[in-house]
Protein backbone atom coordinates (compact mmCIF):
# COMPACT_ATOMS: atom_id res chain seq x y z
CA UNK A 1 0.00 0.00 0.00
CA UNK A 2 2.93 2.53 0.67
CA UNK A 3 4.04 1.28 -2.80
CA UNK A 4 0.93 2.08 -4.48
CA UNK A 5 0.51 5.60 -2.67
CA UNK A 6 4.26 7.38 -2.98
CA UNK A 7 6.35 4.77 -4.59
CA UNK A 8 8.86 7.18 -5.20
CA UNK A 9 11.85 5.06 -4.75
CA UNK A 10 11.18 2.22 -7.27
CA UNK A 11 13.88 -0.29 -5.83
CA UNK A 12 11.52 -0.92 -2.99
CA UNK A 13 8.44 -1.59 -4.71
CA UNK A 14 10.32 -5.06 -5.99
CA UNK A 15 8.25 -8.18 -5.21
CA UNK A 16 11.69 -9.57 -3.67
CA UNK A 17 12.44 -6.79 -1.30
CA UNK A 18 8.56 -6.56 0.10
CA UNK A 19 8.97 -10.41 0.78
CA UNK A 20 12.22 -9.99 2.51
CA UNK A 21 10.98 -7.23 4.39
CA UNK A 22 7.55 -9.14 5.26
CA UNK A 23 9.84 -12.63 6.48
CA UNK A 24 11.95 -10.35 9.06
CA UNK A 25 8.38 -8.80 10.01
CA UNK A 26 7.36 -12.27 10.65
CA UNK A 27 9.87 -12.89 12.34
CA UNK A 28 10.51 -9.96 14.47
CA UNK A 29 8.32 -8.50 17.53
CA UNK A 30 5.11 -6.94 16.28
CA UNK A 31 6.77 -3.55 16.61
CA UNK A 32 9.28 -3.83 14.10
CA UNK A 33 6.39 -3.82 11.86
CA UNK A 34 6.03 -0.26 12.96
CA UNK A 35 9.77 0.86 12.14
CA UNK A 36 9.82 -1.49 8.66
CA UNK A 37 6.89 0.70 7.81
CA UNK A 38 8.20 3.79 9.10
CA UNK A 39 11.45 3.24 7.00
CA UNK A 40 9.45 2.66 3.65
CA UNK A 41 7.75 5.89 4.36
CA UNK A 42 11.28 7.88 4.66
CA UNK A 43 12.99 6.17 1.51
CA UNK A 44 10.21 7.01 -0.43
CA UNK A 45 9.63 10.23 0.97
CA UNK A 46 13.65 11.12 0.29
CA UNK A 47 13.42 10.14 -2.96
CA UNK A 48 10.63 12.70 -3.47
CA UNK A 49 12.23 15.63 -1.77
CA UNK A 50 14.43 16.06 1.24
CA UNK A 51 12.13 18.34 2.98
CA UNK A 52 9.00 15.49 2.84
CA UNK A 53 11.69 13.46 4.61
CA UNK A 54 12.90 15.31 7.91
CA UNK A 55 9.14 16.73 8.65
CA UNK A 56 8.52 13.04 7.87
CA UNK A 57 11.20 11.69 10.35
CA UNK A 58 10.15 14.59 13.13
CA UNK A 59 6.74 12.84 13.02
CA UNK A 60 8.17 9.70 13.44
CA UNK A 61 10.30 9.89 15.90
CA UNK A 62 7.25 11.86 17.92
CA UNK A 63 5.14 8.90 17.54
CA UNK A 64 7.84 6.52 18.91
CA UNK A 65 8.34 8.72 21.97
CA UNK A 66 4.95 9.05 22.79
CA UNK A 67 3.78 5.50 21.09
CA UNK A 68 6.25 3.41 22.82
CA UNK A 69 5.83 5.59 26.23
CA UNK A 70 2.05 5.02 26.75
CA UNK A 71 0.30 2.20 24.18
CA UNK A 72 3.51 -0.23 23.25
CA UNK A 73 1.10 -3.01 22.32
CA UNK A 74 -0.74 -1.33 20.11
CA UNK A 75 0.79 -2.16 16.91
CA UNK A 76 -2.02 -3.44 15.59
CA UNK A 77 -3.67 0.20 15.56
CA UNK A 78 -0.56 2.23 14.34
CA UNK A 79 -1.11 -0.36 11.10
CA UNK A 80 -4.40 -0.70 10.22
CA UNK A 81 -5.44 3.19 10.93
CA UNK A 82 -3.81 3.87 7.93
CA UNK A 83 -4.36 1.16 6.29
CA UNK A 84 -8.16 1.20 6.88
CA UNK A 85 -8.29 4.96 5.43
CA UNK A 86 -6.09 3.49 2.23
CA UNK A 87 -9.22 0.94 1.83
CA UNK A 88 -12.45 3.53 2.60
CA UNK A 89 -13.59 1.89 5.32
CA UNK A 90 -11.93 3.81 8.44
CA UNK A 91 -14.54 3.74 10.48
CA UNK A 92 -13.91 0.53 11.72
CA UNK A 93 -10.78 1.28 13.79
CA UNK A 94 -11.80 3.70 16.76
CA UNK A 95 -14.80 1.30 17.39
CA UNK A 96 -12.54 -1.77 17.17
CA UNK A 97 -9.75 -0.35 19.45
CA UNK A 98 -13.01 1.00 22.05
CA UNK A 99 -13.98 -2.79 21.90
CA UNK A 100 -10.42 -4.76 21.76
CA UNK A 101 -7.83 -1.92 23.48
CA UNK A 102 -8.21 0.93 26.16
CA UNK A 103 -8.16 4.45 26.31
CA UNK A 104 -4.50 4.84 25.32
CA UNK A 105 -4.95 2.98 22.33
CA UNK A 106 -6.69 6.42 21.27
CA UNK A 107 -2.91 7.69 21.23
CA UNK A 108 -1.29 4.86 18.23
CA UNK A 109 -4.60 5.63 15.98
CA UNK A 110 -3.99 9.60 16.76
CA UNK A 111 -0.81 8.98 15.03
CA UNK A 112 -2.31 6.19 12.35
CA UNK A 113 -4.81 9.16 11.54
CA UNK A 114 -1.99 11.52 11.15
CA UNK A 115 0.41 9.12 8.90
CA UNK A 116 -2.51 8.50 6.60
CA UNK A 117 -3.37 12.05 6.06
CA UNK A 118 0.57 13.06 5.80
CA UNK A 119 1.04 10.30 2.99
CA UNK A 120 -2.32 11.43 1.43
CA UNK A 121 -0.93 14.83 1.52
CA UNK A 122 2.52 13.98 0.05
CA UNK A 123 1.02 12.02 -2.89
CA UNK A 124 -1.74 14.77 -3.99
CA UNK A 125 0.88 17.39 -4.01
CA UNK A 126 3.81 15.22 -5.17
CA UNK A 127 4.20 17.40 -8.34
CA UNK A 128 4.17 21.08 -6.43
CA UNK A 129 6.55 19.64 -3.67
CA UNK A 130 9.01 18.63 -6.43
CA UNK A 131 8.53 21.56 -8.89
CA UNK A 132 10.66 24.45 -9.48
CA UNK A 133 7.64 26.85 -7.75
CA UNK A 134 9.32 26.05 -4.69
CA UNK A 135 12.47 26.98 -4.51
CA UNK A 136 13.68 28.16 -0.86
CA UNK A 137 14.18 24.67 0.98
CA UNK A 138 13.18 26.94 3.75
CA UNK A 139 10.15 28.32 2.58
CA UNK A 140 9.32 24.29 1.40
CA UNK A 141 9.93 22.98 4.49
CA UNK A 142 7.41 25.24 6.30
CA UNK A 143 4.63 25.04 3.74
CA UNK A 144 4.48 21.38 4.69
CA UNK A 145 4.75 21.82 8.18
CA UNK A 146 1.97 24.40 7.71
CA UNK A 147 0.07 22.07 5.73
CA UNK A 148 -0.51 19.37 8.17
CA UNK A 149 -0.68 21.37 11.25
CA UNK A 150 -3.60 23.17 9.71
CA UNK A 151 -5.58 20.32 8.06
CA UNK A 152 -8.67 20.76 9.87
CA UNK A 153 -10.26 17.84 8.32
CA UNK A 154 -7.53 15.84 9.73
CA UNK A 155 -7.81 16.99 13.37
CA UNK A 156 -12.02 16.47 13.37
CA UNK A 157 -11.33 12.61 12.29
CA UNK A 158 -8.58 12.85 15.27
CA UNK A 159 -11.13 14.50 17.77
CA UNK A 160 -14.21 11.81 16.80
CA UNK A 161 -11.91 9.23 16.29
CA UNK A 162 -10.68 9.78 19.80
CA UNK A 163 -14.42 10.63 21.57
CA UNK A 164 -16.04 7.39 19.93
CA UNK A 165 -12.95 5.24 21.51
CA UNK A 166 -14.17 6.62 25.15
CA UNK A 167 -17.57 5.93 24.31
CA UNK A 168 -17.47 2.31 22.97
CA UNK A 169 -15.11 1.25 25.66
CA UNK A 170 -16.99 2.75 28.36
CA UNK A 171 -20.64 0.95 27.13
CA UNK A 172 -18.47 -2.48 26.36
CA UNK A 173 -17.60 -2.55 29.91
CA UNK A 174 -21.12 -2.40 31.25
CA UNK A 175 -22.44 -5.63 32.94
CA UNK A 176 -25.59 -5.23 30.53
CA UNK A 177 -26.93 -7.62 28.00
CA UNK A 178 -25.88 -7.32 24.79
CA UNK A 179 -23.34 -5.10 25.77
CA UNK A 180 -20.61 -5.04 22.16
CA UNK A 181 -23.88 -4.48 20.02
CA UNK A 182 -24.78 -1.66 22.03
CA UNK A 183 -21.32 -0.10 21.94
CA UNK A 184 -20.92 -0.91 18.38
CA UNK A 185 -24.07 1.11 17.35
CA UNK A 186 -23.62 3.98 19.61
CA UNK A 187 -19.95 4.20 18.65
CA UNK A 188 -20.82 4.42 14.58
CA UNK A 189 -23.55 7.38 16.00
CA UNK A 190 -21.16 9.42 17.82
CA UNK A 191 -18.71 8.99 15.00
CA UNK A 192 -21.48 10.33 12.35
CA UNK A 193 -22.68 12.43 14.79
CA UNK A 194 -18.88 14.35 15.89
CA UNK A 195 -17.81 14.12 12.48
CA UNK A 196 -20.76 16.04 11.11
CA UNK A 197 -20.64 18.82 13.76
CA UNK A 198 -16.73 19.00 12.99
CA UNK A 199 -17.43 19.43 9.40
CA UNK A 200 -19.97 22.54 10.47
CA UNK A 201 -17.55 24.31 12.59
CA UNK A 202 -14.99 23.81 10.07
CA UNK A 203 -16.13 23.35 6.77
CA UNK A 204 -13.94 20.04 6.06
CA UNK A 205 -16.24 19.03 2.72
CA UNK A 206 -17.30 15.65 4.48
CA UNK A 207 -19.78 13.75 2.39
CA UNK A 208 -22.77 12.82 4.64
CA UNK A 209 -24.08 10.31 2.19
CA UNK A 210 -20.50 8.92 2.54
CA UNK A 211 -20.22 8.80 5.93
CA UNK A 212 -23.24 7.36 6.53
CA UNK A 213 -22.52 4.44 3.87
CA UNK A 214 -19.35 3.90 5.77
CA UNK A 215 -20.24 3.80 8.84
CA UNK A 216 -23.04 0.99 7.77
CA UNK A 217 -20.31 -1.23 6.59
CA UNK A 218 -18.01 -0.64 9.50
CA UNK A 219 -20.82 -1.80 11.36
CA UNK A 220 -21.39 -4.97 9.64
CA UNK A 221 -17.62 -5.58 9.91
CA UNK A 222 -17.78 -5.13 13.36
CA UNK A 223 -20.16 -7.49 14.05
CA UNK A 224 -18.66 -10.03 12.46
CA UNK A 225 -15.90 -9.28 14.47
CA UNK A 226 -17.69 -9.62 17.51
CA UNK A 227 -18.75 -13.44 16.29
CA UNK A 228 -15.65 -14.18 16.96
CA UNK A 229 -14.44 -12.48 19.97
CA UNK A 230 -17.23 -11.98 22.53
CA UNK A 231 -19.65 -14.52 20.96
CA UNK A 232 -22.10 -14.64 24.51
CA UNK A 233 -25.43 -17.15 24.66
CA UNK A 234 -27.91 -14.52 26.60
CA UNK A 235 -30.41 -17.50 27.15
CA UNK A 236 -28.28 -19.20 29.94
CA UNK A 237 -27.08 -16.28 32.03
CA UNK A 238 -26.71 -17.32 35.69
CA UNK A 239 -26.59 -15.06 38.55
CA UNK A 240 -24.32 -16.50 42.06
CA UNK A 241 -24.95 -14.87 45.53
CA UNK A 242 -22.12 -15.50 48.46
CA UNK A 243 -20.07 -14.00 50.75
CA UNK A 244 -17.25 -14.21 52.67
CA UNK A 245 -16.03 -12.56 55.98
CA UNK A 246 -15.80 -9.02 54.57
CA UNK A 247 -17.92 -8.64 51.41
CA UNK A 248 -21.26 -10.47 49.31
CA UNK A 249 -20.67 -11.04 46.24
CA UNK A 250 -23.22 -10.77 43.13
CA UNK A 251 -21.99 -12.24 40.38
CA UNK A 252 -24.04 -12.41 36.83
CA UNK A 253 -22.08 -15.26 34.45
CA UNK A 254 -23.26 -15.18 30.80
CA UNK A 255 -21.47 -18.18 28.76
CA UNK A 256 -20.11 -17.93 26.12
CA UNK A 257 -21.52 -19.97 22.64
CA UNK A 258 -20.01 -23.14 22.06
CA UNK A 259 -20.65 -26.04 19.76
CA UNK A 260 -21.26 -29.17 21.41
CA UNK A 261 -19.44 -32.33 19.85
CA UNK A 262 -21.20 -35.58 20.47
CA UNK A 263 -18.87 -37.76 22.57
CA UNK A 264 -17.04 -40.32 20.68
CA UNK A 265 -18.27 -44.14 20.61
CA UNK A 266 -15.36 -46.93 21.51
CA UNK A 267 -16.23 -50.61 21.16
CA UNK A 268 -14.01 -52.10 23.36
CA UNK A 269 -12.59 -55.74 22.31
CA UNK A 270 -10.94 -57.74 24.78
CA UNK A 271 -7.67 -59.47 24.41
CA UNK A 272 -9.12 -63.16 25.59
CA UNK A 273 -11.91 -62.59 23.38
CA UNK A 274 -10.23 -61.95 20.31
CA UNK A 275 -8.00 -64.99 21.31
CA UNK A 276 -10.24 -67.52 21.37
CA UNK A 277 -11.33 -66.56 18.14
CA UNK A 278 -8.33 -66.70 16.34
CA UNK A 279 -7.55 -70.24 18.26
CA UNK A 280 -10.91 -71.30 16.85
CA UNK A 281 -10.27 -70.22 13.56
CA UNK A 282 -6.85 -73.02 13.79
CA UNK A 283 -8.82 -75.62 15.11
CA UNK A 284 -11.19 -75.25 12.27
CA UNK A 285 -14.64 -74.35 14.40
Amino acid sequence: MIGNKIGYQTNLTKLPILLMAALLCSIMPSNFMVLVSAGFILAHLYKLSIQCAVVGLIMFLLMFLLYFRFSPKDTLAVMLTPMCFYLSIPYVMPIALGLLGSPASIISMAFGVIVAFFVNYISDNATTLTGAEIEDSATQFQSIISELMNNKRMWVFVAAFAITVAVVYLIRRMAVDHAWTIAIIAGALTDIICLLVGDMMYTTQLSFIGVIVQSIIAILLLMILQFFAFNLDYTRIEKVQFEDDEYYYYVKAVPKVTVSTPAPKVKKISGSNAGRDYRGKDRGE
